[in-house]
């Protein structure tokens, strides 16, 4: 994860060694700047936490033959009912919009 968030934080690098050191492609070594790189890791686990439900709901949603059988069985309903309950096991996170400040309207 550090790695990610040192290449968010300096594009520039091309090497990193040990989340300690890092150069660019000219072979210089670039500055790290550790409070930027630990806010783009919080950033990161947001991102990821936003996104982990899906992971989690897969091993558990009902495979492509079960949903073929359910097709062809006439039994849409008891799949859809399993569906759901993985779905309320692992809902999605709510996210909540910022709150755009009203544009002042410029008089005539």
């Amino acid at each position: 994860m550090k790695n990610l968030a040192i290449r968010r934080v300096h594009p520039e690098v091309v090497t990193i060694n040990a989340d300690k050191q890092a150069w660019d492609d000219d072979g210089k070594e670039v500055e790290l700047n550790e409070e930027l790189i630990l806010q783009e890791i919080e950033k990161i686990k947001e991102e990821y936490k936003a996104v982990e439900y899906k992971e989690l709901r897969k091993p558990e949603y009902p495979s492509i033959e079960e949903c073929v059988h359910a097709l062809l069985d006439d039994k849409l309903e008891k799949l859809q009912a399993k569906r759901l309950a993985v779905k309320e096991k692992y809902p999605k996170p709510v996210v909540e919009e910022p709150i755009e400040e009203p544009k002042e309207v410029p008089s005539e």
